[in-house]
C-alpha cells in the first residue's frame, strides 16, 4: 500500500465509504501525494499524450477558429484569451503563434492561464516567455471582458458521481471502501436522487450512469460569463452527448491501470456528457456536438499537413504523417474525440461547427 492509501483508508474508517468523485479529487489533487502534483503526466515520459503534443497544427487550427470568432464579435479591442489546464503550455503557444498575424487580436488579448499545478505553471511560463500569461485558480472573479477559451482534455479529469440503476426510480452510487488488501469499489444502498429524474426514461435497471457536479458548476459559470460579456468556449474531449455506462478509468505509462490500485499514482478519468455540459451552460448557446476529426477537417487540417510536409523526408516525414492520422482518423482519436463550442445566444458558431446541440 503506498501513502495515500493508508490516508484514504484511515478516512474511509473515519467517515465511511468515499463516493467515487470524493476519492477522484483525493487521487489527483491531494497536495503530497496527489498525481497532478507529484506526477509527470504529460509526453512520452508521463502517461498520456495530448493532442497539442502530437503535432503543432491542433494548436493552430484551434487559434484560428477563436480568431474567426473574435472578428465575428467585432474585433472586441480588450479581451481574455483563456485555457483551462493548459498542460505543459504548448497549445497556447501554438495558438498564439498562429494568430499572430491576425491585425490586432495579439494587442487586444489578455491571456488568462486556469492551473492549479504549481509545477506545471513553471512549464508553462517557459513555454509562454514573452506573453506575460496571469494564472488563476478558477473562472470566479473574471474582469467583464469578452472570453474567447479552449479547454484540451480538461472536463474529463473532473471529478463524477457514478450511478447505477437499481428498481424503480432508485439508484445506487459508486463508493470506494477499505478492504485488508487495501481499496475497493462498492456500491451504495439503493436511494431516490433527484438529480437523475431526466435519466428515468432512458434507462433501466443495472444501467449506469455518471454526473460531474464540478463540470456543471465550471459549464455554468462559462455559460453565464460568455452569455453576459460575449467570447466563445471551445471544449475539446472524449465522450458523448449523454453519459451511459461505466467509463471511469486509469491511465499510467500509456496504458490502462486498476484505478484503485496504486491511489496518486495515474492519471484517473472518466469520459465527458456533453449533453450536461451544454445544460447547465444555459443561456448560452450550444453548438452540434461533432468529431474531431471531421472538425480538423472542415478547418483545413490537410492543406495544412501537407503544406507542413515540404521539405520533411525520412523519419520526420513518417512522424509527421501519423500525427495527422492520430489527430483524425476514425480509428485513432478522430472519433473519440469531440468538440463543442459555446457561444451568446444568436452567435454564429465558430468555423468547423454547426447550431444544434439540444441539451
Amino acid at each position: 500500500m503506498n501513502a495515500l492509501t493508508e490516508i484514504l483508508r484511515a478516512r474511509i474508517a473515519a467517515e465511511g465509504p468515499l463516493p467515487l468523485d470524493a476519492y477522484m479529487r483525493a487521487c489527483l489533487l491531494d497536495p503530497a501525494h496527489g498525481y497532478y502534483t507529484t506526477q509527470t503526466s504529460i509526453g512520452a515520459e508521463g502517461d498520456f499524450t495530448t493532442a497539442p503534443e502530437i503535432s503543432q497544427m491542433f494548436g493552430e487550427l484551434l487559434g484560428l477558429a477563436l480568431a474567426q470568432s473574435w472578428l465575428d464579435q467585432g474585433r472586441p479591442a480588450a479581451f481574455l484569451l483563456a485555457e483551462l489546464g493548459p498542460g505543459r503550455g504548448t497549445l497556447m503557444a501554438d495558438i498564439l503563434r498562429a494568430t499572430r498575424a491576425v491585425p490586432g487580436f495579439h494587442e487586444a488579448a489578455q491571456i488568462l492561464l486556469v492551473e492549479a499545478s504549481p509545477r506545471l505553471r513553471e512549464a508553462q511560463r517557459a513555454r509562454l516567455a514573452g506573453h506575460a500569461p496571469v494564472w488563476v485558480d478558477d473562472l470566479s472573479n473574471l474582469p467583464p471582458l469578452p472570453l474567447f477559451l479552449v479547454a484540451n482534455e480538461f472536463f474529463d479529469a473532473l471529478p463524477i458521481r457514478q450511478f447505477r440503476r437499481a428498481a424503480g426510480e432508485l439508484w445506487q452510487e459508486r463508493v470506494v471502501t477499505a478492504t485488508d488488501d487495501g481499496l475497493a469499489p462498492d456500491w451504495a444502498t439503493p436511494a431516490p436522487q433527484a438529480a437523475l429524474d431526466y435519466r428515468l426514461g432512458d434507462t433501466e435497471a443495472g444501467d449506469v450512469v455518471e454526473l460531474s457536479p464540478e463540470a456543471q458548476a465550471w459549464g455554468g459559470t462559462l455559460g453565464q460569463h460568455i452569455t453576459g460579456q460575449g467570447g466563445v468556449a471551445l471544449i475539446v474531449d472524449y465522450g458523448d452527448a449523454r453519459s451511459f455506462g461505466d467509463t471511469f478509468q486509469a491511465l499510467r505509462h500509456h496504458g490502462f491501470a486498476d484505478p484503485f490500485a496504486s491511489p496518486g499514482e495515474a492519471d484517473l478519468t472518466a469520459h465527458v456528457d456533453f449533453g450536461e455540459l451544454a445544460r447547465a451552460a444555459l443561456p448560452a448557446t450550444a453548438t452540434r456536438l461533432e468529431t474531431q476529426g471531421v472538425f480538423l477537417e472542415r478547418l483545413g487540417i490537410t492543406a495544412r499537413a501537407q503544406a507542413l510536409a515540404k521539405g520533411l523526408s525520412g523519419a520526420a516525414l513518417d512522424a509527421h504523417v501519423t500525427a495527422h492520422r492520430r489527430l483524425t482518423h476514425p480509428e485513432e482519436m478522430g472519433t473519440l474525440f469531440k468538440i463543442l463550442a459555446l457561444t451568446p445566444p444568436g452567435q454564429r458558431p465558430p468555423p468547423g461547427l454547426q447550431p444544434g446541440l439540444t441539451p
